[in-house]
């Protein structure tokens, strides 16, 4: 939620300032590693956080989700953490299991679009599921946009989606290994954010 049009410093302090206030000492782990329990499930999290502005005074964030008349980001992440709960998804463990039940994953996706802040292309829901476990999801924000049309591409969102998928399996017989959209996007990042 918080990541869309913001500086990566700005997501990380963020992320820390909101795990600090709720014990957990390591918000983040790398992909490599095997998953552990859920630190802040979802009902832990919206005990601690009843509204947006309460999260948005402990993540230090008042981040609107459009410049013109979006909601704070903070009140987006409680509106998609209250939906998510309601549909019985409240550990990270839920969100997988959520991903691979196509009927499900609709009808929350469908309520997930009713929080403001949807944008055109959907990337905020989409970056959701990325960060869930979705390998075959992009996020094809600004920074990802700009840096393809860098490279000759001027493409939407939609495009980029298409484009990164495309290219996977080529890079993936290039380097000898499978190649996922998600990494190619991470790739893409570190390389944009140099």
């Amino acid at each position: 939620m918080f990541s869309i049009g913001a500086r990566y410093s700005t997501v990380v302090r963020t992320v820390n300032d909101v795990a600090s206030h709720c014990g957990v000492d390591g918000p983040s782990i790398p992909m490599a590693s095997s998953q552990g329990p859920d630190p802040l499930p979802l009902d832990s999290f919206l005990n601690w956080f009843d509204s947006g502005d309460q999260l948005a005074l402990v993540a230090r964030n008042r981040q609107r989700t459009s410049t013109r008349g979006g909601i704070l980001k903070a009140e987006a992440a409680i509106r998609y953490a209250e939906v998510l709960r309601q549909a019985g998804v409240v550990t990270l463990g839920d969100a997988q299991l959520l991903l691979a039940d196509a009927d499900r994953l609709q009808s929350v996706e469908d309520e997930l679009k009713s929080v403001p802040g949807e944008g055109h292309s959907a990337v905020r829901r989409g970056y959701l599921w990325m960060l869930v476990g979705a390998d075959n999801l992009i996020k094809p924000d600004r920074m990802v946009l700009r840096w393809l049309e860098r490279q000759g591409h001027s493409v939407n969102a939609q495009e980029a989606r298409t484009l990164l998928a495309t290219i996977a399996p080529a890079v993936s017989a290039k380097v000898d290994r499978p190649v996922t959209p998600w990494e190619i996007d991470h790739a893409i990042w570190q390389d944009a954010r140099r």
